[in-house]
């Protein structure tokens, strides 16, 4: 089984359209998917609105866990990863920024072997889709995501380019072992589980994928770099000398190399 968790924070309506728009992706599958809405503390009326729709659109492969405070989205990455009974798992934004074609290739990427798959938008196959009207909200997003994925990989042992990308997969070995060894809350969850797969020796595959931008949303705030900065010191001391021992360690790398 295939697990697509989708950690959410007050997505208001958005979460109405993903819900139906997944079943739909779901009725075309022959094989056995389950997918996990996470409520991070949503203070808004999700809660509601998706129990209306259990209700009334009712899917025996959809649940929803909820739980306060909100904790941030490395929190409610960790809790869906490790609810999820899939032996592939995989997470995305509730806002689905992703195809369904892209959410296959990286669950396929370890259903053929690998222990964790990671969408690029840095990858040399990967495309890039976009309107005239958010040329340059595009240029600064990649310029911003080329600096900082150049700090983390100076500061973490890093060789990916594109650390942030928020579609990534791995086993359910990887999910159970090493979610409960990550603290990271924030936006740095991504930069420490790459961390950990790079102090484990646990083999990360980059896969691409269709980049769609659709509007220009406010690029990430100085307040909100400077964060993301102490959270990559913070994951550098705290991953000095630390590694996560997998049961089927060999047996891991050995199909994901």
């Amino acid at each position: 089984m295939t697990s697509l968790v989708l950690p959410a924070y007050n997505p208001g309506p958005v979460a109405e359209r993903t819900w139906h728009e997944v079943a739909a992706f779901l009725a075309g599958r022959p094989e056995p998917w389950e997918v996990l809405f996470v409520l991070d503390g949503c203070t808004d009326d999700t809660a509601g609105r998706l129990a209306h729709l259990a209700r009334t659109a009712p899917n025996p492969r959809f649940r929803v866990v909820d739980y306060r405070p909100n904790r941030g989205k490395g929190h409610a990455v960790r809790v869906g990863l490790q609810e999820a009974r899939g032996r592939v798992r995989l997470f995305t934004d509730i806002d689905l920024a992703y195809t369904f074609e892209d959410i296959t290739r990286v669950a396929n990427a370890v259903r053929d072997g690998a222990a964790v798959a990671i969408a690029s938008r840095e990858h040399p196959e990967s495309q890039l889709t976009l309107p005239v009207g958010v040329l340059g909200y595009a240029y600064r997003r990649h310029i911003q995501s080329r600096v900082f994925g150049a700090v983390a990989r100076t500061l973490l042992p890093l060789r990916q380019r594109d650390t942030q990308a928020g579609l990534k997969a791995m086993t359910d070995v990887v999910a159970s072992h090493v979610m409960p060894e990550l603290r990271c809350n924030g936006f740095g969850f991504d930069c420490e589980l790459l961390t950990a797969c790079a102090h484990s020796g646990i083999p990360v595959t980059e896969v691409p994928v269709h980049v769609r931008y659709e509007n220009s949303a406010s690029t990430t705030g100085a307040k909100a770099t400077l964060r993301m900065l102490r959270e990559l010191w913070t994951i550098r001391q705290a991953w000095k000398g630390r590694r996560v021992t997998l049961p089927v360690e060999t047996e891991v790398v050995r199909r994901a190399a």
